[in-house]
């Protein structure tokens, strides 16, 4: 060996270049976290396919309304009439608010019947910062509104607002808590004070590269980055990468008590750990990829988004870790240095610990282990079809406190629920009475305008009798804008446009309009997304799963072995669901769930969830080709079961982070990631898949047969040895 390895300055020098070029990649990487809002977006509706209705819609709208601007409204309550002192003060500053350059001008304030109320319209540019634009538009009511009056922003624009500021966290606080809890977490188990730093290192430079990559591949127009995406993003690379080199700081400590020198221990160690971290992150690149035939915007864009993450962080671990591992060596370790003990026998390092003796139970009683492990996912998972998963209103997304809410609600209790913020309608100039007449006949619509640029407002009020006038009797009536032959109509609806009542209203009148006019605006919006997030569900989680199944077949050599640990997957994740459910609804009191929770759960408990059954198997395949199938999967869970109940731990953790962000999506998420994960690595990884396959022995390789088990009886073995 000695003379075919390269020289010793070799040996040293490669490291060093490796880790030069990584702190040089992620010391330009690094600045780019805090830049991250110039290349993202959180508007739904730029995420919808060019197919939808609203989407067709909102493409006319400049050529109506002029430059693209967002809606929003200014609201102002008291618990007294507003004299007329006070509504005279509102007028002033709802005028001088005009004068902010992002704000496309005012509309006159609009009392309520009640007299408790004012409304006005703040059309804000959609090119401009908008949850800037929303918090200097508050600050400034908050300083000119009269004693006992109580300004709220909201409309789509205040909702965006509020949306932007929920989000303005990913960059600090929920990249230090998940960097804090995996700190804990390799200090116990590592007991060391060097090696967590520097698996932790490890992990932060492949988010800083992976994070420069996207943010130019954003630029560019390749894919849309948005503040969703990029908190799935930073704790994906950390939670990956650090699973990564887990794996490898095992195997490396395993090869050091082999090997007398390090160069032969790293060698070994790449070895052992190459085909587990590419099979496992090749399985989750080809699940997230699976997102690109989805029809919305922000799932396809999760798909490339995270599969660059998750490249690099192979490559953090595979090369980046060695490399500093090989010139730490064994002091890397320290205070439990691997000592080189060439007199310690497999059999020693194979029947010690916790999880050898866990073997030792699966190898008495198999069948009543997998089969009881199976009976409790399958009381959770029960309970899965309760997750109302059918969409939220856009007023529940953030939470804790949002003006933008509590100024809707003030909206609805003082004006028709959708003031402000209309449903949009397009058809043809000859069809505008009788679209015109279906509106006003829907029991949800309060009141229906036409867009004219002869009227006042820009718009004129439409009844049962037609188009009416502004001004004295016997004015004309003004005539409708027209753009390519069609005509624009705005419907004021009786609810909140984020509300189930305005969707009923909405689906109504596309049933009753189909092939006469086109629905856009927020409602719509928000239709559209949930039908799609639907539509892509249905697709996408069984192709993922077909996917999976492939690499496994081709991972393993088999078809029953990969068959069953899809199965076991899908059921941890049914069971997940199940759980969930019950937190959701009868812990936590959610409103419901966007439909493409169950997907985002779906594609990373199942392709994560799968890569600690590749860790387990490809180890015991590795066993049972020397030592037979049975005795094979008890070695392999004794070696892999600590590194793997550690990489569950941070996994789960770095998800279970995304709660301190605000937004109901995260938090649903990073409930059902990271119980999903702790059900994986504690149940389905430790009892059942290993039960499982002791049960059927040498046909769980089906249909291939190891050498190592020809002509060996059906029967189990007495005894089975055990790991540390």
């Amino acid at each position: 060996m000695a003379s075919s390895s390269p020289p010793r300055f070799m040996r040293l020098l490669v490291p060093l270049l490796l880790i030069l070029v990584w702190f040089g990649a992620a010391g330009i990487g690094g600045p780019y976290f805090g830049r991250v809002e110039e290349v993202s977006t959180n508007d739904q509706a730029t995420f919808l396919p060019t197919s939808a209705d609203a989407t067709q819609v909102a493409a006319r709208l400049p050529d109506f309304l002029g430059d693209r601007t967002i809606p929003g409204i200014a609201v102002f309550t008291a618990e007294e009439p507003l004299t007329a002192e006070a509504l005279a003060t509102l007028r002033e500053a709802v005028a001088a608010l005009g004068e902010l350059g992002a704000v496309e001008g005012v509309s006159p304030l609009i009392p309520s019947e009640d007299g408790l109320a004012a409304q006005a319209f703040l059309p804000i540019n959609a090119d401009s910062d908008i949850a800037e634009v929303v918090a200097e538009v508050r600050g400034e009511l908050r300083e000119a509104v009269p004693a006992g009056v109580t300004p709220h922003v909201t409309g789509p624009a205040g909702f965006t607002g509020d949306l932007t500021a929920a989000f303005g966290g990913i960059d600090g606080l929920l990249l230090l808590v998940a960097l804090g809890a995996v700190l804990v977490i390799l200090l116990a188990v590592y007991r060391s004070v060097l090696l967590p730093v520097v698996v932790l290192l490890t992990s932060l430079f492949a988010l800083c590269v992976a994070l420069l990559v996207n943010w130019w591949l954003a630029k560019w127009g390749v894919f849309t980055l948005t503040g969703q995406t990029q908190g799935i993003l930073f704790i994906l690379v950390i939670g990956a990468a650090t699973d990564y080199s887990l794996l490898y700081t095992a195997r490396y400590a395993e090869e050091l008590r082999r090997h007398a020198d390090k160069y032969g221990a790293t060698l070994a160690a790449l070895k052992g750990s190459l085909e587990p971290v590419l099979a496992s992150g090749g399985t989750v690149i080809a699940g997230l990829l699976c997102l690109l035939l989805s029809d919305l915007g922000s799932n396809q864009s999760l798909g490339p988004v995270a599969a660059v993450g998750i490249i690099f962080s192979m490559l953090a671990a595979l090369t980046l870790l060695p490399a500093l591992l090989y010139v730490l060596g064994r002091g890397a370790y320290w205070p439990q240095r691997p000592v080189y003990d060439p007199s310690r026998t497999d059999e020693a390092q194979t029947s010690a610990g916790v999880y050898a003796r866990i073997g030792r139970w699966i190898a008495r009683r198999p069948r009543a282990a997998w089969i009881g492990a199976t009976a409790l996912l399958a009381l959770g998972a029960a309970f899965a079809p309760g997750l109302r998963a059918d969409g939220v209103a856009q007023s529940e997304l953030v939470l804790g406190t949002s003006d933008a809410r509590d100024g809707q609600r003030a909206l609805a209790e003082h004006f028709p629920g959708g003031s402000g913020n209309p449903a949009y309608v397009l058809t043809s100039q000859e069809r505008l009475e009788e679209v015109a007449t279906t509106l006003l006949a829907e029991d949800g619509v309060a009141s229906v305008t036409v867009l004219s640029e002869d009227s006042p407002s820009g718009s004129a009020p439409v009844t049962g009798d037609g188009i009416q006038a502004f001004g004295p009797p016997g004015t004309p009536a003004p005539a409708p804008t027209v753009r390519g032959g069609e005509v624009l109509l705005q419907a004021t609806l009786d609810d909140p446009a984020d509300s189930p009542g305005a969707e009923a209203t909405v689906r109504a009148l596309r049933e009753r309009l189909s092939g006469e006019a086109l629905i856009g605006g927020s409602t719509a919006v928000a239709i559209d997304t949930t039908d799609t997030s639907i539509r892509d569900r249905n697709l996408i989680i069984p192709l993922i799963l077909a996917v999976i199944f492939v690499i496994l077949v081709a991972l393993l050599r088999s078809v029953l072995m990969p068959a069953l640990l899809m199965a076991t997957t899908v059921l941890s994740f049914a069971t997940a669901l199940g759980v969930s459910a019950l937190v959701f609804n009868g812990v936590l009191d959610l409103p419901g769930a966007d439909p493409s929770v169950p997907l985002y759960g779906f594609v990373f408990l199942v392709a994560l969830g799968i890569d600690y059954n590749i860790f387990l198997m490809t180890r015991v395949r590795e066993e049972a080709l020397h030592h037979g199938t049975r005795p094979g999967i008890l070695r392999g869970l004794a070696v892999t079961g600590g590194v793997i109940t550690s990489a569950g731990l941070v996994l789960a953790a770095t998800f279970a982070a995304l709660a301190v962000i605000p937004i109901l999506f995260l938090l649903q998420l990073a409930f059902i990631v990271a119980f999903g994960v702790l059900l994986d690595t504690f149940l389905v990884r430790t009892v059942l898949v290993p039960a499982l396959a002791y049960d059927l022995g040498p046909r769980s390789w089906w249909p291939v047969r190891l050498k190592s088990d020809q002509g060996t009886a059906p029967s189990p073995p007495a005894a089975v040895p055990d790991t540390p």
